[in-house]
């Protein structure tokens, strides 16, 4: 099973975190079992990654998912950062279209799309992007992303319910202290935390992170 197959796998919840800019965080969350980690390559964000100082990336290839993070971002830039090994996945985080993510299905190029829930039809074309997973976080216009707050899962149900064939990724106001709430409730594929697993933006908090893996009940390191 690649690290891909079994951070979607449905029948065990895996966990992401994101926001991540050091080479000894990576490792650090290698070592703990952490599934999937996220680096943000949007340059608004209190967690950016500039790409030129990213090259650690590339040696931790096979060690865990490692996923890029994109805000209204050229596909190509998107591409360029897969094909020269530092991601194995890219994140749509901003207001990209279904015909913006088309070249990544015809390149064969897996890709999660996030989409923010603040209003009944903000998932209308979700199962138009053909997106490998989907990941649900809560509305924030201009932000993206990593605010800490949460949204009403039961939209999260909902969609699961009637797409049953698509993996979901649940983000937004994950903490330690409701991430055993949002795995009972929405039975999501993975969590995706950023500011539930830090002392502030990009610091990361390991005894946070290790209190998420307790909390989902899934702290094997998988080889």
């Amino acid at each position: 099973m690649t690290h891909l197959e079994r951070f979607l796998d449905p029948s065990v919840v895996s966990l992401k975190i994101c926001g991540v800019r050091s080479e000894d965080d990576a490792r650090r969350l290698i070592g703990m079992g952490v599934h999937a980690l996220g680096v943000n390559f949007w340059n608004h964000s209190k967690r950016y990654l500039d790409p030129a100082s990213a090259a650690w990336l590339k040696e931790l290839e096979g060690s865990i998912l490692r996923v890029g993070v994109f805000v209204n971002a050229s596909a190509e830039f998107a591409i360029r950062m897969v094909r020269e090994g530092l991601i194995d996945v890219v994140q749509l985080h901003g207001d990209e279209t279904p015909e913006d993510a088309a070249v990544f299905r015809e390149l064969r190029i897996p890709f999660i799309k996030a989409l923010g829930v603040g209003k009944a039809d903000d998932l209308a074309m979700a199962d138009r992007f053909g997106a490998t997973a989907l990941l649900l976080d809560a509305h924030a216009p201009g932000v993206y992303g990593g605010t800490g707050a949460t949204f009403d899962w039961h939209a999260a149900v909902d969609y699961m319910r009637e797409h049953p064939e698509l993996p979901l990724v649940l983000a937004g106001g994950i903490t330690p202290a409701n991430a055993a709430d949002a795995v009972a409730f929405v039975k999501p594929a993975a969590l995706d935390v950023a500011s539930g697993a830090e002392h502030a933006p990009g610091v990361k908090d390991f005894e946070k992170v290790a209190a998420l893996l307790a909390a989902i009940g899934n702290n094997d390191h998988v080889d």
